[in-house]
């Protein structure tokens, strides 16, 4: 009878503690996925455009973002939600019930009886419009998170104390959480640019970079001359007759496909993603979100940016070629290869400091030629990195600036690009105007966290008038294996096509000429162009200044090399702290901060490197 008494008991208890996490969640603004405007279809096929609130297990419909007016609320439990195919712009999903019931919750998040008055919507199934396919698709991974893992909401956060300090909620298991995902902040510039994140030397390495550098520095060292280095001492090196670079001898490859876009996260590090998800909101600035640091790659966003150098010979044939169409044709190619190499497992490179460089090189043999690297980030909110590469011998160069901009939706994020890199032949006084795709990554949650590339990018020769446009291709919802990855585009000279292209940005790109009819393999990275690559050289560990990339996060690197993800914490919150002082010290002083080796064109609107001439 007892046992009775205390199985009714544990039933009552059980009852409202599942009506009180429902309400808890129905009530609580800050306990929200996403929200924003889709356009509904009502039974009479006719569309409004309503604001959605999705929370865990919920979602709310509004006539404003006010959350004034309630339209109604559907109960995703018992929802399935299905891509619906569409012949107008944007794109359509839709969230029914299998068997026809009602998905309606009877009463309001207030206790309202009827909502505000709308088009007749159905009682079974709700057709949604979102504006974009990556929107659409960011609407459908953030509903598969509320459809699916709204339980583990109950994660509470901590919470603040009088002088700042953490206090744990008891219910939380794990110790020293919370300090680890204070110390370590994410900015919007980390989130960029997922599809390459990945570390040189991985976890499992027992060694560090810095061990491998001082283990191959005397028979893999390099003195460029005195005319080459020139074109990069700015103010870096001036009482130097050279600087010492040293070649990588290791590069880490992905398997070809979708194998090395995917990685398994594990339940103890979900939880840490689970609580992050906690502190962010609709809309948030990302660079004030606290992030766990085993995501990270174990090298800066400096050094990520140069992996698009490895196959600069091509651009030295380019700057040769007398045929402006095939000098297109050159610099599309140059483009494509800066996108196969897909190490395993999904990453992101450390925040780059203000103030922070990275400097190396590319030696091409066919020319005797070098190809120098130089970036620094000229501005940390927002987060603004510069960079420029020179071959004055083979007669091209390449001046850019990134500010990244990113967007999170519950289970999945788009790291965005804004800027360009402006290609030059000097010889023929010839720009090359290019811009890049953005990255979306899903699965941060819920499910395998998958990356892909999205988005339409462009390269533009003024003069010559050739434009090449191409579109990178999320993978469709019903899609196999062959539809990932995907591109298509267009070769153009004014609005004239001379090509169409198509294929996958990893593999094989097809090439079909429109005046001779002829379809030809353009692009193919296989086993033969990847050791082809040219070999990066590095600068001497011992040679680099205190701000030079590889010098500045060496305990960070050392750390996650080693395994260490507490430690590494540590070391990245005391690079980052100095920075926070830093920035206050210039503040109480008045002092403004400039760019040791770039300059801002206001005539251009555009980062410029001092030393270029």
């Amino acid at each position: 009878m007892d046992t009775l008494k205390v199985q009714k008991k544990n039933y009552r208890q059980e009852k409202k503690r599942a009506t009180k996490q429902l309400f808890s969640a129905l009530k609580d603004p800050s306990v929200v996925i996403v929200a924003d405007w889709l356009k509904i279809r009502g039974t009479l096929k006719s569309w409004t455009k309503l604001w959605c609130v999705l929370k865990p297990g919920l979602l709310l419909i509004y006539k404003t973002p006010k959350i004034g007016q309630w339209v109604g609320t559907l109960m995703l439990h018992s929802c399935e939600l299905i891509e619906r195919p569409t012949k107008k712009d944007g794109f359509c999903f839709k969230l029914y019930h299998p068997l026809d019931q009602s998905i309606w919750a009877v009463k309001g998040p207030k206790g309202e009886n009827v909502g505000s008055i709308t088009l007749p919507l159905p009682s079974s199934y709700l057709i949604f419009r979102a504006a974009s396919e990556s929107d659409g698709r960011c609407w459908m991974d953030a509903l598969e998170l509320a459809l699916r893992c709204s339980s583990l909401f109950k994660i509470n956060l901590p919470k603040q104390g009088k002088e700042g300090e953490l206090i744990t909620p008891p219910d939380v298991s794990h110790n020293g959480l919370y300090t680890l995902l204070q110390a370590s902040t994410i900015s919007e510039q980390e989130l960029f640019q997922l599809h390459e994140c990945i570390p040189e030397n991985d976890a499992l390495s027992d060694k560090s970079e810095k061990d491998n550098i001082e283990e191959s520095e005397t028979e893999h060292s390099r003195k460029t001359s005195e005319s080459d280095q020139s074109e990069l001492h700015g103010e870096i090196s001036l009482d130097r007759e050279g600087t010492t670079y040293m070649e990588e001898l290791y590069e880490e490859f992905g398997e070809i496909g979708e194998a090395s876009q995917m990685e398994t996260v594990s339940d103890e590090n979900k939880s840490l993603m689970w609580t992050l998800l906690k502190q962010m909101r609709p809309g948030m600035d990302l660079s004030r979100v606290v992030l766990p640091t085993f995501i990270l790659e174990p090298r800066s966003f400096l050094n990520k940016l140069s992996d698009y150098y490895y196959h600069a010979d091509i651009l030295s044939q380019a700057a040769v070629e007398d045929d402006p169409y095939c000098r297109m044709k050159q610099v599309l190619k140059w483009y494509l290869s800066g996108f196969y190499k897909k190490p395993k497992g999904i990453k992101k490179p450390y925040n780059s400091i203000l103030g922070e460089k990275f400097r190396c090189c590319w030696f091409h043999p066919q020319t005797n030629s070098h190809t120098f690297y130089i970036a620094e980030q000229v501005s940390h909110h927002p987060p603004v990195s510069a960079f420029h590469v020179s071959n004055r011998k083979d007669g091209f160069c390449i001046t850019g600036s990134i500010l990244a901009r990113s967007k999170f939706y519950g289970n999945s994020l788009s790291a965005i690009l804004d800027g360009k890199a402006r290609l030059t032949f000097m010889t023929r006084d010839e720009d090359y105007i290019i811009t890049m795709p953005y990255a979306h990554c899903k699965g941060l949650l819920y499910g395998t966290m998958t990356m892909e590339l999205g988005g339409k990018v462009t390269i533009e020769c003024e003069k010559t008038r050739y434009i090449t446009e191409l579109e990178f291709k999320l993978k469709p919802f019903f899609g196999g294996s062959d539809t990932l990855n995907q591109i298509c585009g267009k070769i153009k000279a004014g609005s004239e096509v001379l090509a169409n292209l198509d294929g996958h940005w990893d593999r094989e790109v097809y090439l079909d000429d429109v005046h001779t009819g002829c379809r030809d393999i353009f692009w193919n990275p296989t086993s033969e162009i990847r050791r082809q690559r040219l070999k990066r050289h590095i600068v001497l560990f011992e040679e680099q200044t205190e701000m030079e990339s590889e010098r500045l996060w060496q305990h960070v690197t050392s750390a996650i090399n080693d395994g260490n993800q507490r430690q590494a914490t540590d070391e990245k919150y005391i690079i980052e702290e100095a920075q926070r002082k830093a920035a206050k010290e210039r503040k109480e002083s008045d002092e403004e901060w400039s760019p040791q080796l770039f300059t801002y064109d206001e005539i251009l609107a555009e980062w410029r490197y001092k030393y270029e001439e």
